[in-house]
This record gives C-alpha cells, sequence and structure tokens, in this order.
C-alpha cells in the first residue's frame, strides 16, 4: 500500500542525502521520513471523515441526551462510545469533562468519557491501522470502550460525589437543564465542508508537534538503540513487566499521536504488544498534567481513586492483549 513512500524514503536519504544504509543515521532519519508522511495522512483522512460525523453529532445534544433520559446503565456504554469520536488528549477533555459534570451528568458517566477520549479516537484509530493493521485496531478500541465503561461504572458504584471540590457542588446545586438550538440542523453538506474543513486542518496542526517529536524520538530508538536492550526490562518473559510499564508512564505526557511511533519502536524491539500498549495507555490517559486540571474539579483523594481504578484496569488490560495478540 505504501511502497510507492518507501520509495520516496530510500530514495532521500540514501540518493539525496548520500547516507550509508548501514549506518544508524540513515535508518533513523529513514523511519521519520516514511512515517511522518504516511502518519500524516492516515490523520487527515480520517480527521476529515470524523469532522463529518462529528458535525451531525454535536457535543450539547450528547450532554442534553444523557441528562434528560433514564438509559439504564447504557449511559456508560453511550459516554465512553462519544469519547472515542472526540479528538481530545487526557488534558483537552478534562474542560469537556467539567462541563458534563456541572450539566448534571453523573460522575461514573462523565469519568467513562474521560477515559476513553484520549485513549480511543479518530487519530489513535488512524495511526493503530497504520502501524499494525486492522485486527490490533479492532481489539483496541474494543478494549478501550470498554475500560472506560467498566472504570466508569466502578466509580459509580463508590459514591464519590462527596469529594468533588466545592466549586463543583455550588454549580450542581444551581444547574438547571439548558435549551441548546442546533444551528448546524439548517445547514446542508456543502455549508458544513468548509467548517469541517477548517477543523480537520485546526485538529493536525494542534497535533503536529506531538507527532513529530514522537515520530524523532521513535526514529533515534530505531536507529540507535540495540537490539534487546528493552527486552531486559519489558520482555514477556518479565511477568511484571506490564504493571512497571504502566507505573512508569503516568509521570509522561503525550497524547496518541506523539506515543504510537514510539510504541511501534517497541514493538519492533521485542516488547510484547500487550506490555506496549499499557505502557502507551499509562502515558495517554494518565499524565500530571491532567491531575492539575482535574483539581479544579476534584479533591485530590478523588483523583487518586480515578488514577488508581483507571491503573489497575490498565494493566489488566495489558495482560489480556498479551494473551490475545
Amino acid at each position: 500500500m505504501f511502497d510507492w513512500l518507501q520509495s520516496i524514503s530510500d530514495y532521500l536519504v540514501f540518493n539525496a542525502f548520500g547516507l550509508s544504509r548501514d549506518s544508524h543515521l540513515a535508518e533513523a532519519i529513514h523511519f521519520f521520513i516514511y512515517d511522518s508522511i504516511k502518519i500524516l495522512l492516515l490523520l487527515f483522512v480520517v480527521v476529515f471523515i470524523m469532522g463529518i460525523i462529528n458535525s451531525y453529532f454535536p457535543i450539547e445534544r450528547v450532554r442534553n441526551y444523557l441528562t434528560s433520559r433514564r438509559l439504564y446503565g447504557l449511559e456508560y456504554l453511550m459516554a465512553s462510545l462519544f469519547g472515542t469520536v472526540t479528538p481530545f488528549c487526557s488534558c483537552s477533555s478534562v474542560p469537556l469533562f467539567i462541563g458534563f459534570v456541572s450539566g448534571g451528568i453523573p460522575l461514573g458517566v462523565t469519568f467513562s468519557f474521560l477515559i476513553t477520549s484520549p485513549l480511543v479516537n479518530e487519530v489513535a484509530v488512524g495511526l493503530f491501522i497504520g502501524l499494525f493493521g486492522f485486527k490490533t485496531t479492532l481489539i483496541y478500541v474494543v478494549s478501550g470502550v470498554l475500560l472506560g465503561t467498566l472504570a466508569g461504572i466502578i466509580l459509580q458504584a463508590f459514591g464519590l460525589e462527596k469529594y468533588l471540590t466545592p466549586w463543583v457542588k455550588e454549580i450542581l446545586a444551581k444547574a438547571q437543564k439548558e435549551q441548546t438550538t442546533f444551528i448546524q440542523e439548517q445547514q446542508d453538506f456543502k455549508q458544513r465542508l468548509p467548517v469541517i474543513w477548517h477543523e480537520a486542518i485546526k485538529i493536525i496542526k494542534g497535533i503536529l508537534p506531538y507527532l513529530l517529536i514522537g515520530i524523532a524520538v521513535g526514529g533515534l530508538m530505531h536507529g540507535y538503540v540495540p537490539e534487546g536492550f528493552f527486552e531486559k526490562y519489558m520482555g514477556k518473559d518479565n511477568w511484571f513487566a506490564v504493571p512497571v510499564s504502566t507505573l512508569l508512564a503516568v509521570p509522561m505526557y503525550s497524547n496518541a499521536s506523539g506515543i504510537l511511533p514510539v510504541v511501534q519502536v517497541l514493538v519492533a524491539k521485542g516488547i510484547p504488544l500487550g506490555t506496549a500498549i499499557a505502557f502507551m495507555m499509562g502515558v495517554v490517559g494518565l499524565s500530571l498534567p491532567e491531575a492539575m486540571l482535574l483539581k479544579k474539579v476534584m479533591t485530590w483523594k478523588l483523583i487518586a481513586i480515578f488514577f488508581g481504578t483507571v491503573t489497575v484496569c490498565i494493566i489488566i488490560s495489558g495482560y489480556l492483549f498479551n494473551l490475545i495478540l
């Protein structure tokens, strides 16, 4: 599918730049050029298609739907599925999470959204298809949605509303249902297209720095890290590799576009896919910047419970991935 891109990368690295095929620098640059072009093409297509879907599926409607109907538990799954069509990293999801809580949506339901949104979205799906194929992508998407749904149900069962900050409690006490008019419904597709195009370009520009940094790191790892280096600490023979990888990821911060090229290199170096994905989930879904933003709506105890629950779910997912793939 990308043979033409392989030829372009080969020409640039070995002919235009004149680098030796055996050099580490050539391997690193070749990885960077090839993956940058491939991932950007995939991302633009997927983001544009999802922009069309999102234009017919506005966030305000979802919030109103979840607050005005009794869905008998399906709201957790719906919130998790909604998280898959929002192109946000964990920190970008927090403002919307605050809006959901302020709008009266149950806390567990908002957690389902907050967990799934950075893990599974059009960016992550586009990258996964390009890097690991459709089968692995499907398993990842299903597991991400189930993780968000299950964690939301568990957190709701704890009755954690008492650990919200006074600021949120005050808003909830005064919350009233808001009626939203959907101007977009009066527009045809031709009228929406410029807005969709603008949003797609905006999203690509927003994630481009993370993407290029992630690919650059992946390229350096691909070119310079010797074979067997990672297996020593994160290999399949180490039963504790999944929890260690997850915990090590928490202090880091990136979005899916930035960390997936690194995951690709980890897998290429011999790390089990489940372990590498658990590391990615920890980086994308749990981060210190996210915790600082959540402090506006949660006490530290609630943040700790949230992080702990999601960490356990990620570790379980990592082990299951290693068994399945």
